[in-house]
C-alpha cells in the first residue's frame, strides 16, 4: 500500500513516500502546490506518487530530514494552503453498534446526520493542540476514517485516498439538545493524520485510544472504525453527499469523516483540560496525539 505526505521544510513544500522512521532520515521531494492534487485528477491514485518523486519530468529535487526536525511542518493531505478551498464535514451515527439490527442486504439507504465542521485550514496536525470552547459539558474524542476528495474545474469528485482523524467535541452539549445545539458542540478543532493512503476505503481498522493526563494514563479504550463495523455504506454516504452542488465547487477539497464508535464518554470518563489524546491506529501503524486546550471566552468588540 503506497502512503504519500505533504509538508513544509524551511518554507518550501515537500511531499514524501511511505512513513518516516524516528530517528532516521528521510527523504523529501520538491513539489509545487496543487501539483498532487492536479495528479488525482489526471490519473487517480496511481498518478500520485509519480507526480511526488517527479518521474515524468525527470525527477524532483530532493532533501534528507529527519522526522524530528525542528523547521519540518506537517500539512493536512492535499491541503489547498494557497486558497484554502477545503472543507471538512461528516457524518453522525453510522456505526453499527448504534443500530438495534443489521441492515438487509437490498436495505433502501437513508442517510446518516451529517454536518459542517470547518475549513480545511483549522484541521490540526500530531501533537498540535485541540482547542474547545472555554467551558465545554463534556468532551469525546471520535477516532475516525476520513475520506479525501478534490474536485476538477468541472465540479466532479474524485477519490484520493484516506487518512485518519480525530473528530473532537462536546457530547454533553450535544445531547442537551440533538436537534439544536449539535453544530455548537462540533466547534471543537479537529486533527488529522498527514497520511494519505492510496488505496480504497479501508474495511476494517482497528486500535486503541488512551487519554494520557500527567504524563500517565488515565483511561483507554479499544476502537474500529472501518467500513465493516459501519451501518451504512460508505459508497452510498458518498454519492448522496455529492448529490449536493456546493460540495462539487471547482477545487474544493473535502474531508469527509465517517463517524466514530463509543469511546471514553460511554465509559463515564471526563476529558480535561490538558490531557492527551492517542489515537493508535494499530492496524494501519500510525499515530495521531493531540493535546487538549480550553480556550478563552471572548465578547465581541464594538
Amino acid at each position: 500500500m503506497t502512503i504519500v505526505f505533504e509538508c513544509e521544510y524551511k518554507g518550501l513544500r515537500y511531499a514524501g513516500l511511505g512513513l518516516p522512521a524516528p530517528g532516521e532520515p528521510h527523504t523529501l521531494y520538491r513539489v509545487a502546490e496543487g501539483q498532487l492534487r492536479a495528479a488525482v485528477i489526471a490519473g487517480g491514485t496511481q498518478a500520485v506518487a509519480a507526480a511526488v518523486t517527479g518521474e515524468a519530468g525527470g525527477g524532483a529535487e530532493t532533501v534528507s530530514v529527519h522526522a524530528d526536525d525542528p523547521e519540518l511542518r506537517y500539512l493536512p493531505p492535499l491541503l489547498p494552503t494557497a486558497t484554502n478551498n477545503s472543507l471538512v464535514n461528516g457524518f453522525m451515527g453510522t456505526h453499527r453498534s448504534k443500530f438495534d439490527r443489521d441492515p438487509a442486504p437490498d436495505e433502501e439507504f437513508t442517510p446518516p446526520n451529517y454536518y459542517l465542521k470547518g475549513f480545511g485550514s483549522w484541521l490540526r496536525m500530531p501533537d498540535e493542540p485541540l482547542v474547545t470552547p472555554a467551558a465545554p459539558v463534556w468532551l469525546l474524542e471520535e477516532p475516525e476514517v476520513a475520506l479525501v476528495y478534490v474536485n476538477d474545474e468541472d465540479g466532479n469528485p474524485h477519490y484520493a485516498g484516506y487518512t485518519f482523524g480525530n473528530d473532537l467535541n462536546d457530547i454533553g452539549l450535544h445531547l442537551r439538545n440533538k436537534w439544536a445545539w449539535t453544530p455548537y458542540a462540533k466547534l471543537c478543532e479537529t486533527s488529522l493524520t498527514p497520511w494519505l493512503f492510496l488505496d480504497k476505503p479501508p474495511r476494517t481498522v482497528t486500535g486503541r485510544v488512551t487519554v494520557q493526563r500527567d504524563g500517565a494514563a488515565a483511561w483507554s479504550g479499544d476502537f474500529s472504525c472501518g467500513a465493516d463495523s459501519l451501518y451504512h455504506r460508505v459508497p452510498d454516504m458518498a454519492e448522496h453527499l455529492f448529490s449536493y452542488p456546493l460540495l462539487r465547487r471547482p477545487g474544493l477539497v473535502n474531508y469527509l469523516l465517517l463517524g466514530a464508535d463509543k469511546a471514553s464518554y460511554h465509559d463515564g470518563f471526563r476529558i480535561e483540560d490538558g490531557d492527551r489524546l492517542v489515537i493508535d491506529v494499530t492496524s494501519h501503524g500510525v499515530v495521531l496525539a493531540n493535546p487538549v486546550r480550553y480556550g478563552q471566552a471572548v465578547a465581541a468588540r464594538s
